[in-house]
């Protein structure tokens, strides 16, 4: 079946895992509008645009709207932070208010032309568990801050159901990257032989490779999919044999014991948390609608990204926090 073209509005397009949408886009010949609450980073070029908003103050500069055919939403303060009380209401509040600016937008513009919306989540929402398998058909939150976010961020994802159009929701989950996210910072201590395992290790990960979630979230645009989809890689790990893959391709050994919780808790404060949370998810829903992961398994995964990086550590470069 023929692809139409799109136009495509991305709100978080700086980020991590927007610049790699963003690329994709480009080489599949997309026209990109990106929303950016910095005026010196809007961008005006044929193929790629940028636009001012502000969800804060519920403004938006409605030109972008203009031709689109569909939305991706990746806005949201990044979880990688301190979790002072002032930092989590700014975790909650920029995914909210970055929907409902959205929300308005579309309204007051009309939607005619859009045919699909997609909006990262998290995984973060299943409960914390060492035995569970989960897929989207889970109702149960977990009991955190975490759990509480996500469950408060896909209610309001859940507005832009009143538009005729395909909504979706892709809950991310670890995202493997060399230039951003949670890898870099688990590799570091590894690279400097001081690398060990979080608590137990038996707590599972379920990750995904930046390339592959990024193609997951054009797959869903593209095929107009409605609701909710995992987007984690076919394979999830233990925190255990993640740490010992990286050495392995880090070439690194593991000389140290685990670190206790006590110790991170001490360090990082509630936001530990997220170092030792368990989530084994099913991104088999995602495989029965087509897509076909790059990545299965970790070691492949982890192997690509740090070749890429030995053969071009020129290119890396700072993105701008989003929620990974």
């Amino acid at each position: 079946m023929k692809k139409e073209r799109q136009k495509i509005l991305i709100t978080g397009a700086t980020g991590l895992v927007g610049s790699e949408i963003v690329k994709l886009c480009q080489q599949q010949n997309f026209t990109v509008h990106y929303l950016t609450t910095s005026k010196e980073k809007i961008v005006s070029k044929d193929s790629y645009k940028g636009f001012y908003w502000n969800p804060d103050a519920n403004e938006i500069d409605l030109n972008c709207f203009e031709g689109i055919t569909a939305i991706i939403n990746l806005a949201g303060a990044s979880i990688s932070k301190r979790w002072t009380d002032s930092y989590k209401q700014k975790v909650l509040s920029s995914r909210i208010n970055s929907l409902r600016t959205l929300y308005h937008g579309v309204k007051k513009t009309g939607s005619d032309n859009i045919k699909s919306f997609v909006s990262a989540s998290a995984i973060g929402i299943y409960p914390n568990s060492l035995v569970n398998y989960y897929t989207e058909e889970e109702t149960a939150v977990d009991n955190s801050f975490l759990g509480d976010v996500v469950e408060a961020w896909e209610k309001e994802i859940d507005t832009f159901n009143d538009f005729d159009f395909s909504v979706a929701k892709i809950r991310i989950g670890l995202v493997l990257s060399t230039n951003g996210g949670a890898l870099p910072e688990m590799a570091k201590p590894i690279k400097n032989y001081v690398g060990a395992a979080f608590g137990s290790g038996d707590q599972w990960q379920s990750w995904v490779h930046l390339n592959d979630l990024a193609r997951a979230f054009m797959f869903v645009i593209s095929n107009k999919l409605q609701g909710t989809y995992n987007g984690v890689g076919p394979n999830p790990v233990t925190n255990d044999k993640l740490t010992k893959e990286i050495a392995k391709v880090l070439d690194r050994p593991l000389i140290l014991p685990n670190v206790p919780k006590f110790m991170m808790k001490l360090i990082l404060g509630e936001m530990s948390y997220i170092l030792f949370a368990s989530q084994r998810v099913s991104c088999k829903k995602l495989e029965e609608e087509g897509f076909t992961f790059n990545y299965m398994n970790v070691c492949r995964a982890l192997e690509n990204l740090y070749q890429k990086e030995e053969k071009a550590p020129a290119q890396r470069k700072t993105y701008d926090n989003e929620f990974v």
